[in-house]
């Protein structure tokens, strides 16, 4: 019997799966809630721009290719894969939106990861973004979010996000790396050698610092943006010098009239469905096993989900994940794997040499927002805290903290995002799970009540 195997997201990690799969002899549903295929690496401009080489995905018989869908819950059994309830449609298609129920044979998570942003006084004024929303629309719609921009945080991905700005006419004020240079050296020099299959991604960069060179637009290490300022709109910047426990360094602070901020301190991985899945995750991030195989049987997961790696890592993972759970013999990937592993020790090299200081807690103010959506400030978290007897220390964890209480009593992470935004910092100031939601994505009470359009098998 031909087997069904349903794979959620449509980025590198999710397309090399899919693919795998048919090629194993699998019958494959692939979901994403874009309407494109492709995920932030392959985006796109709109069809307005008629693009000379857009990114297409090619069905075949044995693949069906379902945008515009959302998983919004995956629902455990005692035994087998769990069931995948999907609705399918835009917010705008109103009743034209339906929801499904499939039950694979096996199911690949490939959700991808979104920015992280640590929270700093004034971080919620208009015209401060994260840096793969400043991408997105530079690539797929052809606008700068601003004319005097300042992109800031750390990790590599600040360099293609400035470039983006710049080939739609931005104009990028400097680009600043929190990492001091001592720790962005140690982590890219240690065991050189070990780099030598990532020869493609230091190409890469070297033509995006290149194109920063042309552009000349400063990039500095050991320094970060603390604060927003502005009267209904972000106006100014200020910056200040780091040590590398990002503790601020005193009278370094210095301001920049922007009227854009593009702020990214790495990604958080989207663990909202392999939760849901009962997968076990460790350091924020999905465990699996040599075959890309979760904790949960059936259940597999690739790229930036189980380690943020780049394009190439999650397309071999995606390969394997795909093959296996396509029913393909493990034997075969010998090579892939190698590229896999490969990808993995450049995780953990990225990861040591653009670490999140311990001490960033010390950019913020009682009155620094620290949820968005529900406009909980940093003094109102802390009263909580401190009245569950454990208070919440600079610098510090709360340790036995009762942190559901206090998510309760400030609403801390219970806005429209979900702590999607906010989670990774309300995590460590309470250490909290914010990933743990039974609805993963929005869904109508009236698109409950109704029963599925239909209910697909194997």
């Amino acid at each position: 019997m031909t087997r069904h195997v349903v794979v959620i997201g449509a980025g590198p990690a999710g397309l090399a799966a899919a693919t795998a799969a048919v090629r194993a002899g699998a019958r494959v549903t692939l979901i994403d809630a874009a309407d494109q295929a492709g995920g932030q690496y392959h985006r796109m401009p709109t069809d307005t721009y008629e693009a000379k080489r857009p990114f297409r995905i090619r069905e075949s018989e044995r693949c069906d290719w379902w945008p515009g869908a959302a998983v919004w819950s995956l629902e455990r059994r005692d035994s087998g894969t769990p069931r995948v309830h999907v609705v399918r449609g835009s917010d705008a298609d109103g009743d034209q939106r339906r929801r499904y129920v499939l039950r694979p044979d096996a199911l690949v998570l490939a959700p991808g990861a979104h920015d992280r942003v640590l929270p700093f006084p004034g971080w919620e004024l208009p015209g401060v973004v994260t840096a793969g929303a400043a991408q997105a629309l530079a690539k797929g719609e052809r606008v700068a979010v601003g004319g005097r921009a300042l992109v800031a945080g750390t990790g590599p991905f600040l360099l293609p996000v400035a470039a983006s700005l710049l080939d739609v006419g931005a104009h990028v004020i400097e680009v600043l790396e929190a990492s001091t240079t001592g720790a962005v050296l140690r982590g890219w020099t240690h065991r050189p050698w070990e780099l030598a299959g990532q020869a493609g991604k230091a190409a890469e960069l070297a033509a995006y610092a290149a194109r920063l060179a042309r552009g000349h637009v400063p990039y500095r290490t050991g320094r970060a943006v603390i604060e927003a300022r502005g009267d209904g709109r972000i106006e100014e910047a200020v910056t200040a010098r780091l040590r590398a426990d990002w503790s601020v360094v005193p009278g370094s602070e210095r301001t920049s009239a922007v009227d854009a901020l593009c702020v990214t301190h790495g990604f958080t991985a989207r663990l909202e469905l392999p939760v849901a899945a009962g997968c076990a995750v460790l350091g924020g991030f999905v465990m699996v096993d040599g075959d890309q195989a979760t904790s949960v049987p059936g259940v597999y997961a690739a790229g930036e989900v189980t380690g943020i790696a780049g394009a190439p890592a999650a397309r071999a993972e995606g390969v394997v994940a795909g093959w296996v759970a396509g029913g393909g013999s493990p034997e075969r990937l010998r090579a892939i794997r190698r590229r896999r592993d490969e990808g993995r020790a450049f995780a953990v090299r990225l990861a040591t040499a653009h670490p999140i200081g311990r001490r960033w807690t010390e950019w913020l103010r009682p009155d620094t927002i620290v949820c968005r959506c529900e406009e909980t400030d940093y003094g109102t978290l802390r009263q909580a805290a401190h009245a569950q007897a454990t208070p919440l220390r600079e610098g510090a964890r709360a340790p036995g903290l009762d942190a559901r209480a206090v998510r309760l009593g400030t609403r801390a992470g219970l806005g429209p995002c979900q702590a999607r935004i906010c989670g990774p910092a309300l995590a460590e100031l309470l250490d909290t799970n914010p990933h743990h939601r039974p609805v993963a994505w929005p869904i109508r009470l009236g698109e409950l009540a109704n029963p599925p359009e239909k209910e697909q098998t194997t």
